[in-house]
């Protein structure tokens, strides 16, 4: 849990009567400050939104002509050239 020392930021916020008087009442009900369920809320909000950014990456390559696993092949052998290139020089010697 976040303590008051962890703030690292403060922020002003508005918000409607209706809105004041739920978070006060979850404020009573779990003895904690508004700024505590504040913290929990944007929590709560970040952690599902994690999962909606992962499913935009799912399936990314769907529409491309390039073949995914080929493509991969290709980057490994360009990192790989140096290293061969590396092993004949020294072969050499």
């Amino acid at each position: 849990m976040t303590s008051y020392d962890d703030v690292i930021m403060r922020t002003i916020i508005d918000l409607p009567p209706a809105h004041l008087e739920g978070l006060d009442a979850v404020c009573r009900r779990d003895q904690v400050s508004r700024a505590e369920v504040v913290r929990r809320a944007v929590a709560r909000l970040l952690a599902e939104e994690r999962p909606a950014a992962a499913d935009e990456a799912f399936g990314l390559w769907r529409a491309s002509r390039v073949d995914g696993l080929e493509y991969e092949h290709g980057l490994r052998a360009e990192w790989a050239a140096p290293c061969q290139e590396k092993r004949k020089r020294t072969r050499r010697r």
